[in-house]
């Protein structure tokens, strides 16, 4: 699988909203925020769009603004302003082939996990898990987070992941796994089981995260995961932030507790603490990169990019 081309200075970042919308009063930060980084800015015209309370223009609307982004040859990268919900509704019209043909750097995470299951499957591109305009960037994009991100959109060579500092990656299960890196947001990883852009564990490095599911539903998504004999197919897997996923009933029974239940029987290295997801900072991760994960020294290590050109 191979990297889209680095995001030059002063090249042109296209804002997209595959899912929810943001205010008006957003958008116009959002811009800011990325001339403020140095950067050109185009716009999907859906941002501030409001369908049915909670999507920024019905499944084709959000996919023909998406589109358009790759097909746009000024258009260096696509950034998502936010997740939310509603972004399976647009995968159906998604132009895979435009964007095999049209390779760029894409971000976000969340709603936005189906996307990144799809481009990295149908269009051998690798995409980010990283911080969003709207969501991160425009109120707090701090000083760790930007250096993951730039770190992993603009790698010339290989390189080690880093948590914030402080903040030191934990082992649940002991052991090395090599393969590439897949996975998301915990509720739409399960929710893709059945349908075209479902998740392909077999061989790879499994990421999981999760925001505001109380354990018993966290629970279901992740055993869902487990039945499908999608876990077992993992070479590793890293447990990531696990935002207010709370126990009301039994605090001390968390996320990672109940993922000791969960991986019981599963003889594979587990890694947790990997500090992407919906906490802060937010550190990027490069979805569908080879790397390899070693629990004796509790690092992640990615393989030197090999990047990809135009399609003719």
């Amino acid at each position: 699988m191979r990297y889209p081309n680095k995001l030059p200075k002063g090249g042109t970042v296209g804002l997209v909203a595959p899912s929810s919308p943001i205010s008006e009063e957003k958008r116009e930060r959002c811009i800011k925020k990325i001339k403020d980084l140095g950067y050109r800015v185009k716009t999907s015209s859906n941002l501030s769009e409001n369908y049915g309370g909670y999507m920024a223009g019905d499944g084709p609307q959000r996919a023909k603004e998406f589109n358009s982004m790759f097909e746009d040859e000024e258009v260096d990268a696509v950034f998502c302003v936010r997740g939310g919900a509603g972004g399976s509704r647009m995968l159906p019209y998604v132009d895979f082939e435009l964007i095999k043909k049209n390779p760029k750097i894409f971000v976000g995470y969340s709603d936005i996990t189906g996307l990144h299951l799809a481009i990295n499957r149908y269009c051998d591109l690798v995409t980010f898990h990283g911080p969003m305009v709207s969501s991160d960037m425009i109120d707090d994009f701090d000083d760790e987070t930007a250096t993951s991100f730039f770190q992993a959109i603009d790698a010339e060579d290989a390189y080690v992941y880093a948590n914030p500092q402080g903040r030191g990656i934990q082992v649940l299960s002991e052991g090395t796994a090599s393969g590439r890196l897949t996975g998301g947001n915990l509720a739409l990883l399960s929710a893709s089981i059945g349908t075209f852009y479902e998740l392909d564990c077999k061989d790879k490095i499994l990421f999981i995260e999760e925001v505001g599911e109380e354990i018993d539903r966290l629970e279901r998504f992740a055993f869902h995961l487990k039945n499908a004999g999608k876990l077992n197919q993992c070479r590793g897997i890293l447990l990531g932030q696990f935002t207010k996923c709370n126990n009301k009933n039994r605090p001390e029974y968390d996320a990672i507790e109940c993922f000791k239940d969960i991986l019981k029987g599963i003889n594979i290295p587990v890694m947790y603490c990997i500090e992407s997801g919906h906490g802060h900072p937010m550190m990027t991760l490069p979805m569908g990169a080879n790397c390899t994960m070693d629990t004796r020294t509790k690092t992640l290590y990615f393989e030197k990019p090999v990047r990809m050109e135009k399609v003719k």
